[in-house]
């Protein structure tokens, strides 16, 4: 097992050593902390924990990668190891989040608080490191603006079952058929096959986030609540410009999606939704039905 971990303060290694002992559940004498660079004849390399630290400059102290025997007993997640760190030495830790973006952390104090962290590297050399922006406010930052991170709602792809069906089904379509009838089977990008697959899936990971209650970030932006529902208007065309073979089993996936959609909506008889997201002089008339449709409460203006 593998940790990385940033800390806010300076940490001694002796105090590095109680906390991770702490923090895993073994012996302070079975955690070998070592600086890379220092001689390797004076490590204990079967040491069932190891942490390499390395000074960083900026608004972290501290570099720590952390390995983690296969014999040692107790192995903890990474954020349940921060925030133990973080209470043992009284320091905000960092940790990797598992989107894409290269800035996207987690902060957790030594008083529990969990957020999101946006940790960007300067182009100097050594490069500083940032935190330039948190999701809720951090003593030990006070630099750090307050702000959501959409590009962090962007990255979550939740699971498609409905859409990876359909996907299969186009498949064994495909397979099945023979000579001039696989041309109109093409999902190569920008074919009809091709967006009817990627705009379900997109249809899809908003519903169920909408179920979720907006999980895990607890909110959406509403640019990108927008785009969603373009997508199921690029959907409402596509079937069709499909073989029957083809639009009849995303008919299916749409009536479950889009019921599933109506359930967790309410109607917006005064249209006000399309307005917010496509401005005042937005024609009422000509939208799908997807667009007089709003959660209660919109979820860019949660607390």
């Amino acid at each position: 097992m593998t940790y990385n971990l940033l800390t806010v303060d300076a940490v001694s290694p002796e105090t590095m050593a109680v906390a991770l002992a702490g923090c895993l559940g073994i012996a302070a004498g079975d955690v070998e902390v070592a600086d890379p660079d220092g001689d390797p004849d004076l490590r204990n390399w079967d040491a069932p924990v190891s942490c390499e630290y390395r000074a960083v400059h900026g608004d972290v102290a501290w570099s720590l990668d952390i390995y983690v025997q296969d014999e040692a007993a107790d192995q903890p997640l990474e954020p349940e190891v921060a925030a133990r760190f973080a209470k043992a030495t009284a320091t905000t830790v960092l940790f990797p989040a598992e989107e894409a973006p290269p800035s996207a952390y987690w902060a957790v104090t030594p008083e529990g608080l969990l957020t999101r962290a946006r940790l960007e590297l300067s182009d100097e050399e050594p490069p500083l490191h940032e935190i330039t922006a948190v999701e809720a406010a951090v003593p030990q930052l006070p630099k750090a603006v307050v702000t959501r991170f959409a590009e962090i709602v962007r990255e979550q792809k939740p699971a498609t079952p409905v859409a990876e069906a359909f996907a299969a089904t186009v498949e064994q379509v495909r397979q099945a058929a023979s000579g001039l009838a696989r041309y109109s089977l093409d999902d190569g990008i920008g074919s009809p096959i091709w967006s009817a697959k990627d705009n379900l899936t997109v249809w899809e990971r908003f519903v169920r986030q909408l179920e979720s209650g907006w999980a895990p970030s607890g909110w959406y932006p509403a640019d990108l609540y927008r785009e969603r529902l373009e997508a199921r208007d690029e959907l409402a065309g596509i079937g069709a410009r499909l073989p029957h073979e083809v639009a009849e089993p995303l008919g299916k996936a749409l009536t479950e999606l889009d019921s599933r959609f109506a359930a967790a909506t309410e109607e917006d008889l005064s249209g006000s939704l399309r307005r917010e997201l496509s401005g005042p002089s937005a024609d009422q008339a000509a939208v799908g039905w997807w667009w007089r449709r709003r959660p209660e409460p919109v979820p860019w203006r949660l607390p």
